[in-house]
């Protein structure tokens, strides 16, 4: 039986970039506590863009881009890859929508559970895009510690986007947070071993490779446009004192 090995260089690289995406995911919830109704949900739909994403999907797809089994190449087969990002940023889209419309600490737990579950299955399907020559076999004991990581890292994320407000706290708890899930991706590829066979006439899917320009091209123009769009909108300290003068120029006017 073979492991997955992993090159350090990319693993940090990786490490930084599910940094990044909690950090914009944090602050678009901080404007979505800020905000009601359809611009909420905006924020939070933002919010789960970056941290599913660029946070979690973004970073376990730049790590695998550093796993290497002997004997073997990797080909990724690309619709179930897709398949797997639609996974991750829809089960924290619900994970968010649950507590960002809610007030009952009870429903942390719910979309901390739902979000986490999700979360793992979609590592294990991003796991089941890879075609190489071999059988992918799991440790159950490490996949359900990689379950069980990703379901308190997702929690302890759903309860930063809910409390945290301070920027520094924002980037504390993004360098937590990316600890976490990343954490959860390797005991994952920890539990993966490959039972080698002999190579057959070709294997289907992309090469990591090709697949890394449209990565960065797509990462970097939603970066550029979320730290765009959290720049240009006024915070909740600017909300509230906008709403405090719009009250008092109607306590004003009522008075006239």
């Amino acid at each position: 039986m073979l492991g997955f090995s992993f090159d350090v260089v990319t693993a940090v690289i990786a490490y930084g970039v599910s940094v990044v995406g909690a950090v914009l995911g944090l602050l678009c919830t901080s404007r979505a506590r800020a905000t009601r109704g359809a611009g909420r949900a905006r924020w939070l739909a933002l919010a789960a863009m970056s941290i599913g994403g660029t946070g979690i999907w973004v970073m376990h797809f730049i790590a695998m881009l550093g796993s290497e089994v002997h004997g073997t190449p990797l080909r990724y087969d690309v619709p179930i890859t897709i398949l797997s990002m639609v996974l991750s940023i829809g089960v924290v889209a619900i994970g968010l929508f649950i507590v960002g419309f809610t007030t009952r600490s009870g429903w942390l737990f719910v979309g901390g559970a739902f979000t986490g579950a999700g979360v793992a299955i979609m590592h294990y399907v991003g796991m089941a895009a890879i075609n190489l020559f071999g059988e992918i076999h799991y440790d159950p004991l490490l996949v359900a510690a990689s379950v069980v990581i990703a379901v308190v890292a997702a929690t302890a994320a759903l309860w930063a986007a809910v409390n945290i407000r301070a920027f520094g706290a924002v980037i504390l708890a993004s360098f937590i947070m990316g600890i976490a899930v990343n954490g959860m991706h390797h005991v994952g590829m920890a539990a993966a071993e490959v039972m080698p066979h002999a190579a057959s006439a070709g294997l289907g899917g992309m090469n990591g490779q090709d697949l890394l320009l449209p990565l960065v091209v797509g990462i970097s123009f939603v970066t550029v446009m979320t730290l765009a769009i959290v720049a240009l909108s006024p915070n909740a300290q600017e909300i509230a004192e906008e709403r405090a003068l719009q009250a008092r120029i109607a306590r004003v006017t009522n008075f006239h």
